[in-house]
């Protein structure tokens, strides 16, 4: 028991000397809401990602995600550049519910209206690539630790329950925006897992629900996507049909997009942890890119593939390609037809 507890120290202390904020490690049973998710599918607030069908059974019992796995090697990055509003209050949020009055949101916090708004976690390099190599040199740490140890990364893909089990590694709870709230840095964070079939000491889980009766993120959705704290109809959800969503929009679609060209940081901007606890983050591979953070709208527009894939291949503006990202532009501007008229 003693050696496991000196070989759990030791992966936790190389993970934060590769860089990662914050190291948990989780247990991998049976998800306890196994029943919500099958709920959450069956009432079609997945829209067209059909691959959280698929992943179900997993995503319900990850010790079936890798064969004879143990536990999970959680980490947090955080990616917040701070925000231009970030004390921005949610009667100013709901306001953006009359649409039709969606006054560029962006010319209040400094974006020019040249460009669109863009989540924050897109303003670096993609964060697949530098957490998925950041991962692998603590997975071979684990390895090293632990001598015959298997492992398998996974950063926000596959059919990982990452924020489950971050919660379960000790790292923060779920908040009724169903994003992680770390209570020393907010939810502006990467979650990245290493599963692996080491023996290593598990930590106990955040069981505190921190949130109270706030309703912050919940009263600041521009489109009320929210059906209930902590279940999202993605459907109406910005960051979903920006990034997921594939084809035109339509009539009804367009207008909840908003100033948006990319994701949405609305629900996190107004949380009071991230208020109070988000910091800018010191990390230099995920330093801030210009032409993503505030990309020309009209470039967009006149993109094409090649050009497209040379400025922005490396970006999570790859998920929606050039046709996705295209049309996002254009749906910026309309709207901004719309608010003007």
């Amino acid at each position: 028991m003693k050696k496991d507890a000196e070989q759990t120290v030791a992966v936790k202390r190389r993970a934060l000397e590769l860089g990662f904020d914050a190291v948990g490690i989780a247990t991998l049973e049976p998800s306890a809401h196994a029943a919500e998710l099958d709920q959450w599918l069956a009432a079609g607030y997945a829209g067209s990602m059909t691959y959280l069908h698929r992943q179900a059974e997993k995503r319900k019992d990850p010790a079936r995600i890798m064969r004879d796995s143990r536990v999970a090697v959680v980490t947090l990055t955080n990616y917040f550049h701070g925000s231009n509003d970030p004390g921005r209050q949610p009667e100013e949020h709901r306001n953006q519910k009359n649409l039709l009055a969606f006054v560029n949101p962006g010319l209040a916090t400094g974006v020019s209206r040249a460009s669109g708004r863009v989540a924050q976690y897109a303003w670096s390099a993609d964060y697949h690539d530098v957490l998925g190599h950041r991962l692998e040199r603590l997975a071979s740490a684990v390895r090293e630790i632990v001598p015959g140890a298997k492992t398998r990364c996974y950063v926000d893909a596959g059919p990982v329950p990452e924020r489950e089990l971050a919660q379960r590694a000790g790292l923060g709870w779920i908040g009724k925006n169903m994003m992680l709230i770390d209570p020393d840095r907010g939810s502006f964070t990467f979650i990245g897992v290493v599963l692996t079939d080491a023996d290593l000491a598990p930590d106990l889980p955040f069981e505190a629900d921190r949130c109270g009766s706030c309703r912050a993120c919940l009263d600041a959705c521009p489109t009320s996507a929210f059906v209930a704290p902590g279940v999202l109809d993605a459907r109406r959800c910005i960051s979903y049909l920006t990034i997921e969503h594939r084809g035109a929009f339509s009539q009804v679609q367009e207008p909840l997009v908003g100033d948006w060209l990319f994701g949405c940081d609305v629900c996190q901007d107004v949380c009071p942890w991230n208020v109070k606890f988000a910091r800018p983050t010191r990390d230099v591979e995920l330093s801030v890119r210009p032409e993503v953070a505030e990309p020309e709208l009209a470039a967009l527009l006149d993109a094409k593939p090649g050009s497209f894939r040379r400025r922005f291949g490396d970006t999570p503006f790859e998920r929606p390609g050039v046709a996705g990202m295209r049309r996002n532009a254009a749906a910026v501007l309309a709207n901004r037809r719309r608010a003007r008229a």
